[in-house]
């Protein structure tokens, strides 16, 4: 999948993730997508809870040897 912007948050655990990719999401125009990787397995809960929350919209994930990717669209 295509991305506009990366963030590796491997190694970091709640509430970190997050609040870097909003950090990095501020700074993307509208449409742009951010590619996020994690390590932390409460990431994907808390992922989809934020999507949820600011209308940012979570377009894919997926786990590989204990990593998770995160695509989401900028709203």
């Amino acid at each position: 999948m295509n991305f506009d912007k990366e963030l590796d948050v491997r190694g970091l655990n709640c509430p970190l993730p997050i609040l870097r990719s909003k950090k990095s999401l501020a700074d993307m125009a509208s449409g742009q997508v951010l590619r996020i990787i994690a390590t932390d397995p409460g990431a994907v809960i808390d992922f989809q809870v934020f999507s949820d929350q600011t209308g940012n919209i979570l377009l894919s994930l997926s786990e590989a040897n204990k990593e998770f990717t995160f695509y989401i669209k900028k709203k």
